[in-house]
């Protein structure tokens, strides 16, 4: 399966990608996204390359890639910790680039609709956190609802920042598509 927007591709994430995905986003990784995700701000060709590979070997995760027209890669989009009983996963997005232009918005929906139509679950949940207002509206737009609130739980700088957790369930999915 492979979705394009504009040029833009969203596709699963292959082994030979395994390279240009730390040469392109980790050498060096946006202090930015960093930031915004809550990682590290530094990362070996090892560690990048071997967590990439050890992701497209996990029957939980469903790891997508998401490249420019001109090939390059610029953002992923992962469904994780899935629980195949329970019918749930965790969401998370990252662009390393092209931020602005509705990606965001776009691969979300794209995510969120193979998780439910695809794989069939009934539940996906995402965490993001309180100084990430931008990321929090792509995930209303896509239908997911903000369900908690763990207090001063991240690191900001010389300051805490709250970490908030959102969801969208399987009948939300539905409603959502009848609007």
């Amino acid at each position: 399966m492979e979705w394009t927007y504009n040029g833009f591709t969203l596709r699963p994430a292959r082994a030979e990608d395994a390279e240009a995905y730390y040469l392109q986003n980790y050498c060096p990784l946006d202090p930015e996204v960093a930031r915004l995700t809550g990682s590290k701000a530094v990362f070996t060709r090892e560690e990048v390359i071997s967590f990439f590979l050890r992701s497209l070997e996990d029957g939980d995760r469903r790891f997508f890639l998401l490249t420019a027209p001109e090939g390059q890669i610029i953002g992923e989009a992962v469904l994780t910790d899935i629980d195949w009983d329970l019918r749930c996963a965790n969401f998370r997005i990252c662009l390393f680039r092209e931020k602005g232009r509705g990606l965001g918005t776009w691969a979300t929906q794209r995510i969120r609709d193979y998780a439910f139509g695809e794989l069939g679950l009934h539940r996906v949940e995402l965490d993001v956190y309180s100084f990430n207002p931008r990321a929090m509206r792509v995930y209303e737009k896509a239908g997911f609802r903000r369900e908690g609130v763990r207090r001063d739980a991240i690191r900001d700088g010389d300051g805490y920042a709250d970490d908030i957790l959102m969801a969208m369930l399987e009948s939300d999915w539905n409603l959502f598509l009848q609007k």
